[in-house]
C-alpha cells in the first residue's frame, strides 16, 4: 500500500523509495508522520504533502518532494526544515527537500484524514 492512500487514485504520491528501496518505506513514513502542520494539526503525511521520497546510493543521499497546503503557507520553512531532519534521521543518509511545483487539494489527503473537518 502507498504511504499516501489518496481518495482519487490520479493524484496519489507515488514513492519511488516503495521500488528500489521497500525496507526503507515505512520507517521514513513513520517519522514523518511525527512533522505536524501546527496551524492544521495533521502530519504531512495524514495531509498527502510528501509527494516523492528517492534515494541515490552513488551519493548515499536522498531527496524528498513536497508540497504545501497554500503557496503562501506561513510554517513552509519549518515544515521543510522538520520534514528533512525526520527523513534523514530515518533513511541514515543526507537529504534535500525540494519544493513539487502541484498545487495541493483535499483529495491528496490519506482516507478518514479530514473526517474531524467533516469533509470526509
Amino acid at each position: 500500500m502507498s504511504p499516501v492512500a489518496s481518495q482519487d487514485p490520479a493524484k496519489q504520491a507515488i514513492w519511488e523509495i516503495e521500488s528500489t528501496h521497500p525496507d526503507l518505506t515505512e520507517s521514513v513514513e513513520n517519522s514523518l508522520r511525527q512533522v505536524v502542520d501546527p496551524e492544521i494539526g495533521l502530519n504531512v503525511i495524514e495531509l498527502g504533502l510528501v509527494r516523492n521520497v528517492q534515494l541515490n546510493d552513488k551519493e548515499n543521499k536522498a531527496t524528498v518532494t513536497m508540497i504545501m497546503t497554500t503557496p503562501f503557507c506561513p510554517y513552509a520553512p519549518a515544515l521543510l526544515e522538520m520534514t528533512r531532519q525526520k527523513a534523514a534521521e530515518a533513511l541514515k543518509r543526507d537529504t534535500t527537500v525540494q519544493m513539487g511545483a502541484e498545487l495541493w487539494d483535499l483529495s491528496y489527503m490519506e482516507e478518514g484524514a479530514g473526517a474531524d473537518w467533516g469533509i470526509f
